[in-house]
Order: C-alpha cells, then structure tokens, then sequence
C-alpha cells in the first residue's frame, strides 16, 4: 500500500532515478502493480478525470434576466396600472419585460458550454501492465505508480516519469507552447528545471510523435499539469463586458433623469389639485418613455449581424457582445506557434564554411530564393546538401495525398531538396537503403548507407559535434579541405550565432564510395550547417501593421524558447530591430518580480514573453486589465485556457487548436489568421460607433416624448401622452430607424484612429449636448405646432391628443437624417446610402398608416379617424424639427 502521508503531488519526479521512481511509488518497471492495488490507490487519490463543472440550470439563467434595472422600472409601471384598473397598459409592459428577457436567455444558452472542452480531452482508452499483463482499461481506472505503455499515435493518459523509452518524441505544443516535438530522456534532471525542459516526464493532453516508451504515472485526474489548468480555468472569472457596463451605468442615468422629472411634476400636480389618477398616469407614462424599451432588442440583433458579416471572414463569434468587445481592445496578447507562425519547420538558412544564405523555399514552384549573394560558386555543395537532406530522411512529403508525414524537421528538408528541383519519390527507387543508424540521444545524429548502381552513399545529420567528429574534410566552395582546428572553430562559433537567432541547427555531412563498409561513418565530408525556423505567417505584416495605426498593442506571450520568440517577434514587427533584448523576459525571470509592484513598468514595457506558465499568462492578463485596459488573448493550446477565459475576449484558432481551446474562447478563427483578428476589430469598432448612433437616436426620441409629457401636462393635462402610445413609439417608430442605424457597415478609416477610452462612457460630453438639442427641436416643435392647431380644435382634445401622438411619431421617423454628420451633405451621407434606413421608414410609416385606418388598433391605441386636413397638419409639424435641427447644425453650428 502507497504511503498516503509520503506522497505528494507537488514531489519532483523529474529529479529522482527511475530506481528511486519505482522504489518510492512501490512499483516495477516490468510488472508494474496489481489490480488490487489500483482500485485502493484510485479510492485514496480519486480516479484520472477532471472534475465536472456544475451548471447553472435553464430556469435560473431565465431568472437572471429579470435581475435589471429596467425590467424593476418597467414591471413597477405595469403593477401600477393594474393597480388603477388599465390592464391593456399592464399588459403591453409585461409583454415588453418578456421579450427582452427571452432574447439575453437565448444569448447565455448558447455560451454555457465554455469549460465542456476540458472534459473533450479525456482519452478512452490506455495501455497499462498490471501483474505483468498488458491490457487496455478506460484511462478513467489508472492509478499512481501504474506502468503505461506509449507508441506513436498515442495520447498521454496521465502525467508520469519515463522509465524506459525507444527514441520517444513528443509534441507537448499544447500544454507549453514548444514549436518542435520534445526527444525525451530518462536521465534524472536538476531540481529548478522547467517544466518545459523536463525531459523525462510526460503529460496527460500531449501526444506521441515518434517511438514508444514506459512511464510511471506520478498524477492522475485535477493533480496533472493539465487538470491544473482545468481547475484553473475555472476560477478565472469572466468580466463583464464593456458595453454591459456602459449600458447599465446609461440606464442608471436615465432613471434618475426620469425621477427627476416625474417629481417635478407630480408636486406640481399636487399643488395644482389635479386628479391622482391623472398624476400617477403620468408618472407610470413618464417612466414608459424615459427607458428605450428597444434598445436590448436592436443592440443584440445589431451584434448579430455584426457575428454574420464576421463569420463571412473566417471568425465565428461564440458570445454576442464580444463583438463590441472586440472593438474596444487596446492590448492583444497573442502566442507563438501557430498564431503567428505557421505551425511547420522551414529551413531558414544554410551555412556552408565561410559563406551563409538566407533563403526562402518556394514549395509550388520547386525553386529555393537565396535572399542575400548569388549562390552560384556553391552549386556543387548545394547540390550535396539537397542529396544528403533527401537520403538521410524518413518522411514523407505526400505528394499524392497532399498531407507530409514524418517528423516535422525532415518534412522541412525534403521541402527543401524539392524545391531545389529533386524529385524526392524517384530518389528513393535510384537510391536503395542498405544500413541505417537511427537518430539517439547517445549518438545524437542519424546516419543510412545507399546503393546506386556500382556508387555507395554514406549521408548523415545531427548536431554539429556529433558529426564534426565523422569528418575529416569539408566543402569550401569548389573545393576540397581537410578538417583542421580552425575550421571547427569557426564553425562553432558559426553554429552558435545562428542558435542565437532562435533557430534550430543540424549539421550534414556525405561520402561517397566504391564498396560497401561495415562501419561506413569515417572519413566523412562536412557539408554545411542548416538552420530551422517555425516562419511567420505570409500575411501577418499586414495584420501587424493594422494593429499599430488602430493603436492597438501586441504581446506576445509564448512557451517556447526566449531566442526562438525573440526572432519572430522581430521578423513581424512585435519589436523593432533596433530594440535590445530587454524587451524580452523568460517565466523564471518574471516569476522572481513583483508585478503589481515595484516591477509593474518593467514589466509593461516587455513585448516578448517567453518560457511562461499558464499561471503567468492569467497574472499578465489581469494586470493589464488592472490598468484600465481591454484585453484580448490569443491561443489554441491547453496551456492557454486559463488566460482565454479571463481575458475579455479569448480568441482560438480554429484549425490547429484545441477543442478546449475553441470551447473556452469567446472568438474562433477558421484560419488561424492574424489578420482575421484585425478584421474583427474593425467590425467591432464599426459595430460600437453604430450603438453610439442608436443609443443617441433613441435617447433623443425617448427623452423628448418626456419633455413633451412634463410640458404637455402643465399646459393642458387633458392631451397627455398615454403610456401604450409611448411604448408602441419607443416599440416601433423608435426600433426599426435605430436598427437600421446599426447596420450599417462603417468606413474603414475608422481603423487609423486610436481605440476609445475603455473607462470613458458610452456617451461623451458632445453627445448629450446634442441629445439635449435634439429633444428640445423635437418637443418643442410638436408643441409649438400642436398650440397652434388647438385654437381651431379646443374643445376636441381627444383630437389634439392624436395631433401629438401622430405628429411625434412622424418627427422621430424623419430624425433618423439629422444623425448624418454636419461635414456630408444632407441628401447624400452615410444615412441615405443605407439601404436599411428606406427600409425601417416605409415600414414605419405602413405601420402608423394601419392605426389610423383599422378599429382594431384605433381601440388598442386609443386614437380616433382624422380627417384629410388634421393628417396634412400632423405632416407639417412632423417635419419643422428636422428643418430646425439642421439649421442649429449647419448654419449655427451648435452641434456636430
């Protein structure tokens, strides 16, 4: 029995022996344990799954979208008038409460799945030896000290120590962020090493590239690395969304406007010894018309369409305000591999002595672009090069199918040796393999022996020491050289400035001879030396680019090594190339800082961070957020989830990342693209300037039927608005122009200019300067208008009350113009180009045409048939706003 109280999860099996492994975890590198044994370690230690998320039920999320401020003020007006014995108003204000309710619960079903991906990860199925007997068990039944078998192909079960491997690679991307499969030792490892770098481990959620080994499992269910991040991310909390914010800190400001106004009125009414039901009609319509009853239904379905015209351009949006969201952000942090890059090794550059190009291989059109010299003095070694890197591989480019298979370096090569014009598949048929050394850790290189006719071969790569050690000539140019010490100098000293640059370097070497050797690896010639990087993405310039003139800033925030980052962060534009290293900073280097602290600048000014723990990226993500910021946050590995969900808006790449990765983002790329991301800011700018305009239309048109109530009631109670006349405006003649108004596609300078205060309202100083001037033309237009008309009509106020109602409903229709900028023209700007907008009014105006001719909606709206004259007078007045408003506008330019 495992000793429950010597056991820890937090124990460093990365720095024990395997004999030590096996003897603390009471195990066996043969036999591994017993069943018995299993089932009491999973009763003491729990089994190997992630805990399950408990969600929230259907009838509460449906109860939470009653829990507002303008469901309280809304639901009071209805009680009210249910109290006075108006059941038509109560009802028509419940049916309002229910349909913005309905619309926020549908939202929030769709975006509850959002920890479901963790639990996606989860294998079936392991390959475990218990008493000496291999068999397979559901991965949920592995217990401590359990011996795994793993092969290529195979996804890791549960984190564990190797104890017996056979040229084992792993690609542990996900989890940390590495670019290349990680060769794995069994060696022990100092104390302090990363996690990263732990070579003799393995962990569950990675995958087997290459080989096959054994391990002892050393932690199973929430104590792995990747039930860690699970337990993680589901304490990240999700912020609310900007506009949340600003709508709820909007509505809080009309309440008390509203307030305001009814007790001005309901004292004065007292004073003046008006009937209470009078008072209290007006108050409840006061409040009907204060609060834009439309504005959830026109903001979603304007988010909606925004999620539409971005799902055309490869982002599908999960959560609906991230589209705003997006709009606002000022700081992206965005990941490494397969965000920025492309996710494939490329050959960067090649080194022969004395001489290094740069290159850029063209896959398509077989031809290699040297970037710097001509190469023609070097055709010979090249030549060599492209031979050696197509024998001495064991990939497959998949010409046929259109998918290379291998290792990800030897994928590279033969692209390379295709692109120089070698036919890769004919090469294997003239070249036969008589011999193969395969790829160690001990020998550190890989070595095969050909025929070719009467011609035997010897090709071979590895690291430079390794084969430096074969040779005994080299190629320098044309020529011939023995090797000597200066040489090795130079091409150490060579081989470590290209490490620098972040790239991943082999060296290749070649024979050729008469006969067959036995030991064929001597008197070898030294080649050239290869570089190899992970290449940026061919539109990611673009996308950078756009990210600085929208003054938006890029982090990147990678686990791969810091050299490696560093390159690419240069190569894209993250960091100029004047810029020192101090721009970038490892994981171990930022954990020893205090961020919130004295070291909080240091750290902000840091474009590159590397070597960082999924910890880290949460810490970095709520730091910036701290500081005012919105915060995006890219990623498609597990490592990244934590830092998904608390940024304010997590963007996944669709196709190389994660199922978990996709299910916690609020934004999924189907390309992966960089630039899929700037579009997607630039429809949620595009979308936040159109709530901008809606907002101020509805509020203009809400507030100014305030107005007009309050003004009307102290000039003659009898023709007050009454409350569902308000809300069939603010329902329908309000709705559809404010809709049409965010739908509207933007310009696309609005990308050069910076992102908006995120701590600043919705509405600035202008707008409400502008709202205040547009109610005032509005209200006291209709009234001026309407006076005038009741000399003709005063003992009718049943007509003067229909006058009001009609001729408002007309000039909030006609208002939707004075939302063009004073710099266009008024009969071309943005307004009359959008299509939507002809739309909303001729509907409108068949809306209003139907009140006025069918006794069904006279009854509900309680307004009787006019005649031609009082229609054409309702015309009129309908119009003296608009013709008011552009003359404040554009001949006294009191506002914008």
């Amino acid at each position: 029995m495992l000793d429950k109280t010597g056991f820890s999860f937090e124990l460093l099996f990365h720095t024990f022996s395997e004999e030590k492994v096996m003897d603390f975890l009471l195990s066996d590198s043969k036999k591994g344990i017993t069943a018995d044994e299993a089932n009491s370690r999973i009763a003491q230690y729990g089994p190997n799954k992630l805990a399950a998320v408990k969600e929230k039920s259907t009838v509460r999320i449906l109860l939470e979208q009653f829990q507002n401020a303008i469901t309280y003020l809304l639901a009071g007006a209805a009680f009210i008038s249910l109290f006075f014995h108006d059941a038509t108003n109560s009802i028509a204000i419940g049916g309002v409460i229910l349909i913005n309710a309905l619309i926020g619960f549908f939202i929030e079903l769709q975006a509850r799945k959002s920890m479901e991906g963790l639990r996606s990860l989860e294998i079936s199925l392991a390959k475990v030896i218990r008493g000496s007997e291999l068999s397979e068990i559901n991965s949920d039944l592995l217990a401590i000290g359990d011996l795994v078998y793993i092969k290529a192909g195979d996804m890791i079960p549960a984190d564990g120590r190797l104890v017996t491997l056979n040229n084992l690679e792993i690609n542990e991307s996900p989890l940390t962020g590495e670019s290349l499969p990680v060769e794995k030792l069994c060696d022990p490892l100092p104390e302090l090493t990363p996690l990263a770098d732990r070579t003799n481990m393995v962990y569950k959620g990675t995958s087997v590239i290459k080989g096959n080994g054994y391990f002892l499992v050393t932690a199973t269910g929430l104590h792995t690395e990747l039930g860690k991040i699970s337990t993680m991310t589901q304490s990240a909390e999700n912020t609310s969304t900007p506009l949340d914010a600003k709508l709820e800190k909007l509505t809080k400001t009309l309440i008390w406007i509203t307030a305001a106004m009814a007790c001005i009125f309901i004292i004065a009414g007292l004073l003046r010894k008006q009937e209470l039901y009078i008072i209290v009609e007006t108050a409840i319509a006061l409040a009907v018309a204060a609060i834009p009853e439309g504005l959830p239904i026109v903001s979603t379905i304007a988010l909606a369409y925004g999620m539409l015209r971005l799902a055309k351009r490869n982002a599908i949006i999960k959560k609906l305000y991230s589209v705003e969201t997006l709009g606002g952000t000022n700081i992206i942090f965005t990941d490494k591999t397969g965000t920025l890059t492309e996710n494939v090794m490329e050959v960067n550059l090649i080194a022969f002595p004395h001489k290094t190009f740069e290159l850029k291989s063209n896959f398509d059109n077989r031809k290699n672009t040297f970037l710097n010299d001509e190469i023609t003095d070097f055709e010979s070694a090249l030549n060599e090069l492209y031979l050696t890197a197509s024998l001495c591989n064991n990939a497959n480019l998949g010409i046929t199918s259109g998918k290379a298979i291998g290792d990800p370096i030897e994928i590279a090569l033969l692209r390379l040796a295709h692109s120089g014009g070698i036919d890769t598949n004919i090469l294997k048929d003239e070249y036969v393999r008589v011999n193969e050394k395969p790829f160690s850790s001990d020998t550190k290189m890989m070595a095969v022996l050909v025929r070719s006719g009467d011609e035997f071969i010897v090709a071979a790569k590895g690291s430079v020491e390794a084969i430096l050690s074969k040779c005994s000539r080299y190629f320098k140019e044309s020529e011939v050289l023995p090797v000597d010490a200066s040489f090795i100098e130079l091409l150490h000293k060579e081989a470590e400035r290209i490490s620098s640059m972040g790239l991943r370097v082999l060296a290749f070497a070649i024979k050729h001879q008469a006969q067959e050797e036995q030991e064929y690896l001597k008197d070898l010639t030294f080649i050239g030396l290869v570089g190899f990087l992970d290449p940026p993405r061919h539109d990611i310039g673009f996308a950078m680019e756009s990210c600085k003139t929208a003054g938006v800033k890029v982090i990147m925030v990678t686990g791969d090594h810091p050299k490696t980052g560093f390159t690419i962060a240069r190569k894209v534009g993250i960091v100029e190339d004047e810029e020192e290293e101090s721009a970038l900073m490892t994981g171990s280097q930022l954990q020893a800082l205090d961020i919130h602290g004295q070291d909080k600048e240091r750290v902000m000014n840091t474009r590159v961070f590397a070597r960082v723990t999924p910890a880290q990226k949460l810490d970095l993500v709520g730091l910036y957020q701290d500081e005012g910021n919105i915060v995006a946050m890219t990623g498609d590995g597990i490592n990244d989830t934590p830092a998904l969900k608390k940024a304010d808006i997590g963007i996944a790449m669709g196709t190389r990342g994660t199922q978990v990765a996709k299910e916690t983002a609020d934004v999924v790329l189907k390309d992966d693209s960089f630039v899929s991301i700037v579009e997607a800011i630039f429809q949620g700018r595009v979308i936040f300037q159109n709530i901008r305009e809606f907002i101020i239309f509805l509020l203009s048109c809400n507030l100014s039927e305030v107005f007009l109530v309050v003004a009307s009631g102290f000039i003659d109670p009898r023709i007050v608005l009454l409350p569902i006349q308000i809300l069939f405006l603010n329902l329908i003649t309000d709705v559809f122009p404010a809709l049409a108004l965010g739908l509207g596609k933007g310009e696309r300078n609005i990308m050069k200019l910076p992102p908006r205060n995120p701590e600043s309202s919705i509405l600035d100083g202008n707008d409400w300067k502008s709202l205040v001037v547009y109610c005032l033309c509005i209200s006291g237009s209709i009234i001026g208008g309407v006076l005038i008309f009741e000399e003709h009509f005063a003992d009718e106020p049943a007509i003067i009350q229909d006058m009001i109602f009609y001729s408002l409903a007309l000039a909030q229709l006609w208002h939707v113009f004075n939302l063009s900028s004073a710099k266009s023209s008024f009969f071309v700007n943005e307004i009359t180009r959008n299509k939507f907008v002809w739309l909303a009014l001729a509907f409108c105006i068949a809306l209003l045409a139907i009140t006025g001719i069918f006794p069904v909606a006279q009854k509900i709206l309680q307004v009787k048939p006019l005649t031609i004259e009082i229609w054409g007078g309702i015309f009129i007045i309908s119009l003296m706003p608009v013709v008011l408003t552009q003359l404040l506008k554009r001949a006294f330019k009191i506002i914008d």
